[in-house]
């Protein structure tokens, strides 16, 4: 088992610092476009932008931010446009990765890597093996990940591993096979660019995660924008199909009790 509860099964903790962010990071090729400028580099600045959310995202207390980095839809862009994204990707790992062990952060990369060149592939576990043991903020980067496909392989997963129990499987059967089985649910969801949708990301583990759209684009990210969403998340009330009623009941303290009345 994964050790984490799901938010459908039991009611999670909340504090006033999500545990969990996840990120879509939209908006590079946009950025660069309203300054004339190829669609690559607005990728390249968009590098900057992770460097600026990891940092501020562990000064805050955030243990889990996972980035959604290359969807599974992502190869019906221009052929060029994915080559360079791939070089893009093994370039940040061969400069990042040490500076993330430096700062006591996991690397994980999730998503289906087959079809990836070996070099890339090498790049990934060598980081992740390089950063397993650190115990700070943990970065989860989706590469070539779609939240219908981790459904599908988790399920097949759980099958062959288990199918004498064809028919019962549960909510907590599946979970350890799914790709996030390392990281809680988020509890706060953020797309950059203006777009307002979830693009096949995360779509099990999205059940009762806050979402947090803003017109800001990837590239112009940073710590002010990263603290607006988190002052969003706190002003939301997190029933998790509890009522208002319930939650108000659930904090307010019980009467003190008199050692008169105790007598």
């Amino acid at each position: 088992m994964n050790g984490f509860d799901s938010s459908t099964q039991k009611v999670p903790a909340c504090g006033d610092v999500p545990r969990h962010v996840a990120i879509i990071m939209d908006g590079n090729g946009r950025w660069a476009k309203r300054r004339f400028l190829p669609r690559i580099a607005g990728h390249k600045r968009g590098v900057e932008a992770v460097r600026r959310t990891v940092t501020a995202c562990a000064e805050s207390g955030v243990e889990f931010l996972t980035l959604f980095a290359f969807s599974s839809e992502n190869w019906r862009r221009p052929a060029e446009e994915v080559s360079f994204l791939m070089q893009l990707f093994a370039v940040a790992l061969e400069q990042e990765v040490a500076k993330l062990h430096e700062n006591g952060i996991r690397l994980r990369v999730v998503g289906d890597l087959s079809p990836f060149e070996p070099r890339l592939v090498r790049l990934i576990q060598a980081g992740e093996r390089q950063t397993a043991d650190n115990r700070g903020l943990t970065l989860t980067v989706a590469a070539n990940y779609g939240g219908r496909w981790d459904i599908v392989q988790a399920m097949n997963r759980m099958i062959a591993a288990h199918p004498e129990k064809a028919g019962q499987y549960s909510e907590q059967d599946l979970a350890p096979w799914l790709a996030m089985n390392h990281a809680p649910e988020p509890d706060l969801f953020i797309r950059t660019g203006g777009e307002q949708r979830i693009s096949n990301f995360l779509l099990w583990q999205l059940a009762y995660t806050e979402l947090h759209f803003t017109d800001t684009l990837w590239p112009d990210f940073d710590a002010k924008a990263l603290a607006a969403a988190m002052d969003s998340y706190r002003r939301r009330e997190r029933r998790f199909g509890r009522t208002s009623e319930q939650l108000t009941a659930s904090t307010v303290p019980p009467p003190a009790v008199s050692e008169a009345a105790g007598s």
